[in-house]
């Protein structure tokens, strides 16, 4: 999970309660289709509050000086859909299938704290439900079936990095850090549908000074392994990162992805590569960014050869257009993997050059990727 702290304002942040939130939007009631959200330090702004039932889309622009983020919260916090990363003067686009019920739409600026809120009231059925939809049903089905197989391998792995950190193998433990993380990283979008979970899994160090509370999970291990080369003091967070892999995993399992969250889930990994592994924030301590890197890209090739049928249906030049780019970052890519071990290039081995190439790829494929959503969404 990354989160770029470069501009983040802590003192500043404070200062944004939720009493002093959202300016007054335009409470006209839409269509379900195109809104607005203009995003500042201290403001977020919904062009409408009103809205009908079905997918609307949240064209979210950052007008502050904050990295930012956009999500749509259901009770208690539950995520119904969210755009990450958003840089100050960036326009992204969140699609969210809503039905009746009353919601709240969140900017959070700097990327921490509950955010400012917005209520959104979302009235009437939906002329074509999603869900009801055949061939999305069965892209749904399918990416569940490659959820399940990674979850699974994901549990193995995690096991045998937190049995590795416990008995104190150090060698041994860092081997399985980037392996056990690889399964993680494939299925990633599932685990930020539960957010608390998900920032004390897979959160950083500034992210977590930033909101002050303890720094847990892969990265406080990933710290104690490579910068002070033993394991003292890591078996409660051991403990607590194989349970919480766990939870995720079952609660995945109880809630799996619609091809909607699909769809922005395949977009949402080519964001942790863009802003995450390109920079090497994500794996500072142990430079292993490029197995995440592959593992982000290797899980939103499966999130779109699940939506292939609908796609290749509504869309073919598009399909084209992403098989072209998703080949295009592979072969940017594996050029740094050894065929014999399996093994990637560390990340502060590459030079500028070519992490500006990997940069330069994965922004192509970003391009096609972020029509993926609006595609699903009219198939319906």
């Amino acid at each position: 999970m990354t989160k770029l702290l470069a501009s983040i304002g802590i003192a500043a942040l404070a200062t944004v309660s939720l009493a002093a939130c959202a300016s007054d939007p335009s409470d006209t009631k839409t269509s379900g289709g195109a809104l607005t959200v203009k995003a500042t330090d201290s403001q977020c702004t919904v062009s409408g509050t009103k809205l009908k039932a079905g997918p609307s889309t949240f064209k979210v622009t950052n007008a502050g000086s904050k990295v930012t983020e956009f999500y749509v919260y259901a009770d208690g916090d539950r995520i119904m859909g969210e755009v990450e990363n958003v840089g100050p003067g960036l326009t992204r686009n969140l699609i969210v299938d809503l039905p009746k019920g009353t919601y709240e739409g969140a900017c959070k600026p700097g990327m921490i704290g509950d955010g400012i809120r917005q209520t959104l009231t979302v009235t009437g059925e939906a002329a074509a439900p999603l869900s009801d939809s055949e061939e999305l049903t069965a892209a749904a089905t399918s990416y569940e079936r490659y959820v399940k197989s990674q979850s699974d391998t994901l549990i193995v792995k995690t096991t045998e990095f937190v049995d590795a950190v416990k008995a104190g193998n150090v060698d041994e433990a860092k081997k399985l850090f980037p392996i056990a993380r690889t399964y993680w990283e494939r299925i990633e979008p599932v685990a930020e549908k539960f957010g608390d979970l998900d920032p004390i899994t897979d959160g950083r160090e500034p992210d977590a000074k930033a909101e002050g509370v303890d720094f847990t999970g892969w990265h406080r291990i990933e710290k104690q392994l490579w910068v002070e080369n033993n394991t003292e003091g890591m078996d409660p967070y051991a403990d607590q990162l194989l349970s919480n892999v766990k939870k995720i995993v079952a609660l995945g399992q109880d809630a799996p992805l619609t091809a909607l969250e699909l769809a922005q889930g395949s977009k949402g990994l080519l964001d942790e590569v863009a802003t995450g592994k390109i920079t090497g924030e994500e794996d500072e301590f142990s430079h292993t960014d490029l197995w995440d890197f592959k593992a982000n890209i290797e899980g939103s090739q499966a999130a779109i050869s699940a939506l292939r049928p609908v796609l290749v249906e509504q869309d073919p030049a598009l399909v084209k257009d992403l098989d072209a780019k998703f080949a295009a970052v592979d072969t940017e890519l594996n050029q740094y993997q050894d065929k014999t071990t399996g093994d990637w290039t560390f990340y502060d081995k590459l030079t500028d050059q070519q992490i500006k190439q990997l940069s330069d790829a994965v922004a192509a494929l970003s391009e096609p990727i972020s029509k993926v959503a609006a595609v699903v969404a009219q198939s319906a």
